[in-house]
């Protein structure tokens, strides 16, 4: 059994079958999608006892909670009666948006499932990279030797309700740091992109004609005067030499 697996694993090219609902508008503001993995799937965050890994099948991601430098998402049955799990989620910015569901991964020892990395929702530029509690954070970075975004203090993860609102408050104090494979921690940003990429104004150069500040009449008058006064020195010049 080998621990690495192809590079696109690594990366999560996978989109386990993910596919976007589309809403109303209410729900594009949670962002509410259904999607559905085709094999075990091992989720961050405070999840319902025993739920650590998400078997195949349906569930509906939400995000329940927008701020500007970290989000809450949580993840539900797919008839959404039941929350799995809470996910303290860090803005992540992309080059280019796709019109489809994104979901990304993180490498697993082969046999073990694939650990949920990112979501990214249709149309924006930027995704939800999870975080995820600092002893696994340190684990999934030593196998896949990418930096992991991290809680920086240790939180409880197995709760028999997740969508309490105590469990929601304490993601939203806990720090985040990220996790090197070395064990090394990092700041947030040495990792991801955490805003967009700012916009250069270039000059425009295109050449500008000036206005018109006098009538040529001035000109023509001078030139008159000096073809004047040239035709009166070959006269005197003509004068002494004859």
């Amino acid at each position: 059994m080998t621990i690495t697996r192809a590079a696109a694993t690594v990366f999560g090219v996978g989109l386990l079958s993910a596919t976007w609902l589309p809403c109303a508008k209410a729900d594009e503001f949670n962002r509410k999608t259904e999607i559905t993995f085709s094999g075990p799937v091992e989720i961050p965050g405070v999840h319902l006892t025993g739920w650590g890994v998400l078997p195949a099948g349906t569930y509906v991601f939400k995000v329940m909670d927008s701020q500007s430098d970290r989000h809450i998402v949580q993840i539900f049955s797919k008839d959404e009666k039941t929350v799995y799990a809470t996910i303290l989620a860090i803005p992540n910015y992309r080059l280019k948006p796709t019109d489809k569901t994104v979901i990304t991964f993180r490498e697993r020892p082969a046999g073990e499932p694939e650990a949920l990395r990112a979501w990214f929702y249709p149309g924006r530029n930027w995704g939800e990279e999870f975080v995820y509690p600092k002893s696994k954070a340190v684990a999934l970075a030593k196998v896949s030797n990418i930096a992991v975004l991290a809680t920086a203090t240790e939180v409880k993860v197995e709760v028999e309700k997740p969508e309490e609102a105590e469990v929601v408050e304490q993601l939203k104090q806990a720090p985040i740091i990220a996790v090197k494979p070395t064990g090394e921690e990092v700041e947030v940003a040495q990792v991801i992109q955490t805003a967009p990429e700012p916009v250069v104004e270039v000059a425009d150069l295109t050449p500008v004609a000036l206005p018109e500040t006098a009538s040529p009449l001035s000109l023509i008058a001078l030139l008159g005067m000096l073809a004047i006064g040239g035709a009166l020195a070959l006269r005197m010049l003509e004068s002494r030499v004859v």
